[in-house]
């Protein structure tokens, strides 16, 4: 596979003065995030059909294994804060359970059994969406769980590193990350886990954009829950509704920080009837907005 193999430039990296090497990892990690350049449409096809399950309800669900499991989680443990995304519609299934996130489980990434187990125990259906995370792309329990998602008629997303791997012959919608070898023969954490981590990031803000979470460029389903984050709400409502900080704050007490809600009432809406807008158009604000709902 590419990314255990060595990489003949490297051979004498710990040889090296520390400042080329740190420049040559650099160099890496720019080559990591380039390689996607060819995967914009395929994630973009991933994000839209991803969108029309989650639309109806469905879960997100992440999967993976070791480096690759943690980055996955850490991609989607943030999608609460920024966008509101409803913890009850995440779903983790880290080979090893939550323990492996902190510390390695041995023989867990080749437990195949349990895998499908996990898909099942979740309850993981046709409304649900599942991302399956692995470098090598080869990993046992990533793709039994992608496997088993795709029987139970979820939508499956393969993220790895390795062209012609398993995980992206498995997954529906397949997304090479082709980083090649590492400056550290085969320490996937570093180029392979860059790419991995900016496909995901990528990929769950397309969805948020397709879900109307993102209003002209701003996040006006984030939770506000310290007081910068009041100051950014406060902020966003007086620019998406144009009117005063004293009116955002205003619009921001009577909606309860919810910040969607809070620019409707900004604009000139009753919070009874601009709450049952948002709930009528799935939470998208600009479909309520569009739709005359928020009109002054």
């Amino acid at each position: 596979m590419p990314t255990e193999t060595v990489d003949p430039r490297y051979t004498d990296l710990d040889r090296w003065p520390t400042e080329n090497a740190v420049e040559a990892m650099l160099e890496g990690q720019i080559a990591a995030v380039a390689a996607l350049k060819e995967q914009t449409g395929a994630i973009a096809a991933a994000a839209e059909a991803a969108a029309a399950r989650l639309r109806a309800g469905g879960r997100l669900v992440y999967a993976g294994a070791g480096t690759s499991g943690r980055v996955a989680m850490q991609d989607g443990v943030e999608l609460t804060p920024t966008y509101s995304w409803p913890g009850e519609r995440l779903v983790f299934l880290i080979a090893g359970g939550m323990a492996a996130l902190a510390r390695s489980v041995e023989g867990a990434e080749d437990n195949v059994e349990r895998a499908c187990a996990e898909v099942d125990e979740a309850g993981i259906g046709r409304d649900d969406v599942v991302v399956g995370v692995a470098a090598s792309g080869r990993t046992p329990y990533t793709v039994a769980v992608i496997e088993a998602a795709r029987r139970a008629g979820a939508l499956t997303i393969g993220v790895a590193n390795n062209e012609g791997a398993p995980l992206l012959a498995a997954a529906e919608h397949p997304i090479l990350a082709d980083t090649g070898s590492e400056a550290v023969a085969g320490s996937t954490r570093m180029k392979a886990g860059t790419a991995q981590k900016v496909a995901l990031n990528l990929l769950s803000t397309a969805i948020m954009l397709r879900l109307g979470r993102v209003y002209r460029g701003l996040m006006v389903n984030m939770r506000v829950s310290n007081a910068k984050l009041e100051a950014r709400a406060n902020a966003i409502v007086r620019e998406a509704a144009e009117v005063s900080r004293e009116r955002a704050a205003a619009a921001l007490g009577e909606a309860g920080n919810d910040i969607a809600l809070a620019i409707l009432i900004a604009r000139g809406m009753d919070p009874a009837v601009a709450a049952d807008a948002l709930h009528v158009h799935h939470g998208d604000l600009r479909a309520a907005i569009e739709a005359g709902s928020g009109a002054r």
